[in-house]
């Protein structure tokens, strides 16, 4: 994936991520001009990639999502001034280590929920309450979120859901037990509940 600077005007600017890339963000930054800046990390579920707005985390995206389709996407919804700036993100990739070396087991990063309204907004204030470990069915979420019989909306939110694994839509699982539909794949998902109930 290349650094790129999305600007107002169609242009696309690739850039070096060397200094000159670091006088850029720091000036960006400095001038207020880094609406969204990201970062991706390698992890034991692929390489994800993380997108913050000065509000906090805003997207978690697996690579099988596309990446730069993700960017492309962040660009048309939030602003076009996206550049990589791993310093932002620094919080929560430390954090996604020690969750994955099995360190923590909740997060805390500010978070930016804009991409996320009305019920589905619901159903993720709702999955950090899923502790560690557990898991919940869809109807479950469902009750919890003030709506029973919207089993399939929930299954919606999930699968829409635009921070997975620090909002922990994984621990959300069929009635049967089954996995379910994840943004990051079913061995994704299992991964991580695996993990979890180590």
């Amino acid at each position: 994936m290349t650094d790129f600077f999305f600007t107002s005007r169609p242009e696309l600017y690739e850039l070096d991520p060397h200094p000159m890339h670091e006088r850029l963000v720091a000036d960006a930054s400095r001038r207020g001009l880094l609406d969204v800046a990201y970062h991706t990390v390698d992890t034991p579920v692929g390489s994800l990639l993380l997108a913050a707005t000065e509000q906090g985390l805003v997207k978690v995206a697996f690579d099988r999502q596309d990446h730069d389709a993700v960017l492309a996407e962040l660009a048309a919804a939030i602003s076009p001034r996206i550049l990589r700036a791993p310093a932002r993100l620094d919080p929560v990739t430390r954090q996604l280590d020690e969750y994955f070396t099995g360190e923590r087991q909740t997060f805390d990063v500010p978070l930016d929920f804009r991409l996320a309204r009305g019920f589905r907004r619901a159903v993720l204030d709702h999955l950090p309450e899923i502790a560690y470990g557990h898991t919940e069915s869809y109807a479950q979420v469902a009750t919890a979120a003030g709506s029973p019989k919207a089993v399939r909306a929930v299954g919606t939110a999930c699968a829409l859901n635009p921070l997975p694994v620090v909002v922990p839509c994984h621990r959300v699982v069929r009635s049967d037990g089954s996995y379910g539909q994840y943004a990051g794949g079913e061995a994704a998902k299992r991964t991580l509940l695996t993990m979890e109930a180590a």
